[in-house]
Order: C-alpha cells, then sequence, then structure tokens
C-alpha cells in the first residue's frame, strides 16, 4: 500500500517538474512563469484588479505590484482606471502574443507529461485531485484522546 506522505510527495515532484519544464518553455519569450500566468490570467478575467491577481498568481498584493509594474514598463499589460480609484490591468498585444505562444508550448509540455495516462486514467486523476482539493485542510475541531 502507498503512504499518503508517499503520494503527497509525488504530487509535489510532478508540480516541481512541471515548473521546471514550463520556465524552460518560456524561457525564450522573455517571461517567467509567473509572468505568463498573470497574462493567461489577465485573457480570462480582462480589467482585474491587482489583488484579484495577486490571489489568482498564488502572490501577495505587494510582490505582485512589483511584478505587474515591471510588465507594464516591458509592454505586457496596461493599467486602466476603474471604477472610483481603482486600477484595473488589460493584456497589450504584445503581452497577448506572449500569452497564445505559451499557452501552445505549455499545452504541449501538458500533454508530454501525460502521455503515459490513458484518458480514463486523467479522468480518475483530475476527480480524485477535485476530491483532495474539495476536503478542507482546517482544524476546527479539538483533538480526541
Amino acid at each position: 500500500m502507498t503512504s499518503i506522505e508517499s503520494v503527497a510527495l509525488s504530487i509535489k515532484r510532478v508540480q516541481h517538474r512541471h515548473h521546471r519544464a514550463f520556465t524552460a518553455e518560456l524561457a525564450d519569450l522573455g517571461v517567467s512563469l509567473v509572468q505568463w500566468d498573470t497574462l493567461r490570467h489577465l485573457e480570462q478575467h480582462p480589467d482585474a484588479s491587482l489583488h484579484d491577481l495577486a490571489q489568482l498568481t498564488f502572490q501577495t498584493d505587494q510582490s505582485f505590484g512589483t511584478l505587474a509594474t515591471r510588465m507594464v514598463d516591458r509592454g505586457l499589460i496596461e493599467r486602466v482606471p476603474g471604477p472610483g480609484r481603482a486600477v484595473r490591468h488589460r493584456l497589450t498585444a504584445k503581452g497577448e502574443e506572449i500569452r497564445a505562444e505559451g499557452a501552445r508550448r505549455v499545452r504541449e509540455t501538458q500533454h508530454r507529461s501525460f502521455d503515459g495516462l490513458s484518458p480514463a486514467q486523467i479522468d480518475t486523476l483530475g476527480e480524485l485531485l477535485d476530491q483532495i482539493l474539495a476536503t478542507p485542510l482546517e482544524h476546527n475541531a479539538a483533538p480526541t484522546t
């Protein structure tokens, strides 16, 4: 029987493997994985706020603010006025071009990664991961003795 610890480590190894592979695929486009992920989320959520993008990319507001400034300076995204004092973000044409090419490369890498699994196994894996993610990790009850 496989231990939970072993499965958790395997999940982490797959994530790390993907991160390294995606980083390599995106390198000659001149964007990091986090920057490409930002472009991807902006395509899906036009006019997203800095806070929204920070959450979507697993960044703090402060670190994402620094990242967004660099991306604006490089012409990948633009800041546009929102309601009140809010600032929204949008892809530029250059950002969209890089997003699309990055998406193609990431998709190809993902397909290579899962090549050894049948469609039914991929469905099962997806269902199992969804089930794990739906289970809260917060421990609200007092330990029983």
